[in-house]
C-alpha cells in the first residue's frame, strides 16, 4: 500500500480524539492480570510469548507457576530445558518455551541479563518477531513501537474499512504503518494494550458489542453497517490428517515404555508413549514393528481409547492400545525407557499423551 494510500486512511479518524477516548476507556476497564503488575520487560516478554495462539484465562495459571520456577532471566536461563517444558506442559506450541529459553540464555549471556530496549536487538532474539518487539518496546520501556497481532488487526480493520486479506504478509505492513501514526507517542504502552483490550473484550471476531466501544464515533464499519464483515481472511486449506496407534507397553512390574521425541521438529524433545504410524503400518504387523523398534517381544491387548488431537497444520488421530511384554530394554535410556505410573508425572508430555498418562494414573487411584 502506498503513502498516499495510507494517509487517506488516516484521514478518516480524528486521531488525537481516538487515543483519548481509547487510553481513558482502557484505563477504568483494564483487566487485572498479573503480568501488568508492573512494567517489567521479562515479564511482559513471557507473557506474550505465552498468549500466542492461547487464551487469556489459560495462560494466567501458566504464567504465575512459570514466574514461582523462573523469578527472573537468570532462572529461566539457567534451567534444565526438561524443567522448562514441564513448566510449560499444556499449552502447546512448545518451540515456544525452547526458543525463549534460548532467547533468554543470550540476554544473559551478550546483555548481562536486561532485556533490549532497542529494536534491532531485540529482533536478533530467536522467536521474537515483529509483534513481541513492538509488545516489549512499547508496553515494557514505553517507546511508540506497533505491536500488531489478530486483535487490533481486526479492530483496525473495521475502524478503518480495510478489505485486505490480514492473511497475506503485506496486510500486516499496512497495519503497521498505520498504527505507527494512530499510536499515542505520549503513552503508547496504554494505547496498544488498548488496542489488544479492546479486541479482546468488545471489538470481538463474532459478536463485537459495538454499542459499548468507546470508540465507536470513529469506526467506519460500524457507520457502515458491515464490522462483522471484517477481517477479511481467506480460508485455509484443509488440514492433513494422520492415523497413529498409541502404544502403551506394561512390563511385569507395571512399568510403561515412553520416548524422547527428536530434539527439533513437532514438540521437539517431550515425551510420549511410542506412536506407530498407521500409514506405514498395517496393525496387523505391530508385534513385528515393536520387535524391531525396540527390542520387545509384545501381546497386543485391548484397546483403551480414542484420542483426536488437532494441531494448526494437522490433525492426529490416535487408537491407544494395552500391550504387555516380559522382555527388558536394552536402548539408550535418556531416549527411551520403562518409568513407574507413580514417577510418569515427572516428566513433560504434549497434551494428546497427557490424556493417555491420565488413563493410567486414574487406574492407579
Amino acid at each position: 500500500m502506498t503513502t498516499k494510500q495510507i494517509s487517506q486512511y488516516l484521514e478518516k479518524v480524528d486521531i488525537h480524539a481516538f487515543r483519548r477516548e481509547l487510553i481513558t476507556w482502557f484505563e477504568s476497564e483494564m483487566r487485572d492480570l498479573p503480568w501488568r503488575q508492573d512494567q517489567d520487560p521479562y515479564k511482559v516478554w513471557v507473557s506474550e510469548i505465552m498468549l500466542q495462539q492461547t487464551k487469556v484465562d489459560t495462560v494466567i495459571p501458566y504464567f504465575n507457576r512459570f514466574m514461582e520456577q523462573f523469578p527472573t532471566v537468570h532462572d529461566l536461563a539457567e534451567a534444565e530445558e526438561q524443567q522448562v517444558l514441564k513448566a510449560w506442559e499444556g499449552l502447546g506450541y512448545y518451540s515456544r518455551a525452547r526458543n525463549l529459553q534460548n532467547a533468554v540464555q543470550e540476554v544473559v549471556a551478550t546483555y548481562g541479563g536486561k532485556v533490549p530496549d532497542n529494536e534491532e536487538q531485540l529482533s536478533s532474539l530467536k522467536g521474537i518477531g515483529p509483534y513481541t518487539k513492538g509488545a516489549i518496546l512499547s508496553i515494557a520501556y514505553n517507546q511508540p513501537e506497533p505491536a500488531v497481532d489478530g486483535n487490533v488487526m481486526r479492530v483496525l480493520s473495521r475502524i478503518y474499512f480495510i478489505e485486505e486479506d490480514i492473511a497475506k504478509p503485506k496486510a500486516r505492513k499496512t497495519f503497521e504503518a498505520i498504527l505507527r501514526e494512530l499510536i499515542d507517542p505520549d503513552n503508547p504502552s496504554y494505547f496498544n494494550q488498548g488496542l489488544m483490550e479492546l479486541g479482546a473484550l468488545v471489538c470481538t471476531p463474532k459478536s463485537p458489542s459495538c454499542l459499548l466501544c468507546p470508540v465507536q464515533a470513529h469506526c467506519e464499519g460500524f457507520k457502515l453497517g458491515r464490522q462483522t464483515e471484517l477481517p477479511i481472511k481467506i480460508t485455509k486449506k484443509k488440514k492433513n490428517v494422520k492415523r497413529y496407534w498409541a502404544l502403551v507397553i506394561e512390563n511385569t512390574k507395571g512399568d510403561v515404555l515412553i520416548e524422547k521425541r527428536p530434539d527439533s521438529g513437532l514438540l521437539a524433545n517431550l515425551w510420549q508413549f511410542p506412536m506407530m504410524d498407521l500409514s506405514d503400518v498395517d496393525p496387523e504387523f505391530a508385534k513385528q514393528w515393536i520387535q524391531q523398534a525396540y527390542g520387545l517381544s509384545v501381546t497386543v491387548g485391548h484397546k483403551l481409547t480414542d484420542i483426536n488431537h488437532v494441531f494448526s497444520h494437522l490433525t492426529w488421530d490416535l487408537e491407544v492400545i494395552r500391550c504387555k511384554t516380559d522382555d527388558s530394554l536394552s536402548l539408550d535410556p535418556d531416549d527411551v525407557c520403562f518409568v513407574s505410573k507413580t514417577h510418569i508425572d515427572d516428566y513433560p508430555f504434549p497434551v494428546s499423551h497427557q490424556k493417555i498418562r491420565q488413563i493410567l494414573l486414574n487406574e492407579q487411584s
